[in-house]
């Protein structure tokens, strides 16, 4: 019951999208010990596509916290910032680390920090935590708790240099709606490997944006859960992958509860030399799963030859109880015609381009509901823009 789109390619550039079964990733273990997590070689589904040199030591053990994270957080009133040791009941509770590298994250940490918003209290402004590399190699861990019929906006800024495994956890009560925009805006030079993992109580709301800019190596892995039936969850991400950069998005959409509903959509745009973005968005309808309504889309714009990307939308559907399913990805070069008919109107050729790719991303950009942080976002994608003209 999957759409598969045939492979593309150009001269210098790589297209490809496919398709692949769940049925591997969905029996693979899910344990807070790493010893249950075999060494990646690169061979297996969850690692072809990641260059496992540049993960420094995260993945094989070999990776030593010697500092180099400084996590900030800024909240209304009303919310509660903990430290909290590895004992704490509410770590883990979203869901088990499901590879190596989440799995080593949550043996090395040793304070995790615990922002909790309690019940029927609505934000009036984000809480904001930032999180800045100084250098070194770091393992996180980070809990966003919202009580039953809240809301608020959460954003995680990441910035500077580091080598971080983290895992970030949402607790999503029942009636609840929590929106978070995590930004990957790190140096050129840092590599950030995350499981974020959200568990979406009764009638409750999720909205994720992810945006990623910097980093030599960036791999993400958002998941998503349901606690009981009512649950929504929208997972929106944007990315633009520049000279050497590898960036992964790797998403997993668990429906094993009736009645509930997700929607994806991600965009990217690739330049240069070597750079390579990778997507796989996995949805898993499960038998028990009636009522289900879910929805993925990927589109990448490949601005010059060079660029790599593998686009893997994957549909497992267990029961025909649903009310809707289905995919989508597309990927392609930039278009002749589109900067001919702008420029056919007086518009110089760099401006014309900059406006095809704000328009392109700008649907997604404005899901972050923050005026400032969207002025932010574009003007990185202009700058990106200019740095390549």
């Amino acid at each position: 019951m999957a759409e598969t789109i045939p492979a593309g390619s150009t001269t210098d550039g790589v297209i490809q999208v496919g398709q692949q079964p769940i049925d591997a990733r969905v029996s693979a273990p899910a344990s807070y010990d790493v010893a249950d997590f075999p060494v990646p070689n690169g061979r297996e589904e969850d690692w072809r596509f990641t260059p496992l040199e540049r993960l420094r030591g995260l993945h094989d053990g070999t990776a030593v916290a010697d500092g180099g994270v400084k996590v900030e957080v800024s909240a209304p009133e009303g919310v509660t910032v903990e430290t909290v040791g590895r004992d704490d009941a509410r770590l883990g509770k979203a869901g088990k680390p499901v590879d190596r590298v989440a799995a080593q994250a949550y043996s090395s940490f040793e304070k995790a920090s615990v922002v909790s918003v309690p019940k029927e209290k609505v934000l009036s402004e984000p809480v904001r935590i930032a999180v800045h590399g100084e250098g070194g190699t770091a393992f996180g861990h980070q809990v966003i708790e919202v009580g039953a019929f809240a809301e608020a906006v959460v954003v995680i800024d990441h910035t500077g240099d580091a080598t971080l495994a983290a895992n970030v956890e949402y607790l999503i009560g029942d009636g609840a709606k929590l929106t978070v925009v995590s930004v990957q805006d790190w140096d050129d030079t840092a590599v950030h490997a995350g499981q974020h993992t959200a568990l979406v109580g009764r009638d409750a709301t999720f909205k994720s944006v992810v945006v990623t800019f910097g980093g030599d190596l960036v791999r993400l892995h958002p998941r998503v859960v349901y606690g009981a039936p009512g649950g929504e969850a929208e997972l929106y991400g944007v990315y633009f992958t520049d000279n050497g950069q590898h960036q992964e998005h790797r998403l997993f959409i668990d429906h094993d509860t009736p009645h509930c509903r997700s929607n994806v959509a991600y965009k990217g745009a690739l330049q240069g030399k070597d750079a390579h973005a990778v997507w796989i968005g996995d949805v898993l309808i499960r038998a028990a799963a009636e009522g289900t309504d879910t929805y993925e889309l990927n589109r990448n714009l490949v601005l010059t030859d060079g660029a790599r990307v593998d686009s893997v939308p994957n549909l497992e559907i267990e029961t025909g109880e649903i009310v809707g399913a289905g995919h989508a990805s597309a990927t392609g070069r930039f278009e002749d015609e589109q900067l001919f008919y702008l420029m056919a109107r007086g518009i110089p050729a760099d401006e014309a381009r900059r406006l095809v790719v704000r328009g392109f991303f700008a649907e997604l950009v404005q899901q972050i509901g923050l005026p400032e942080l969207e002025e932010r976002l574009i003007a990185k994608i202009e700058a990106e823009l200019e740095a390549s003209v």
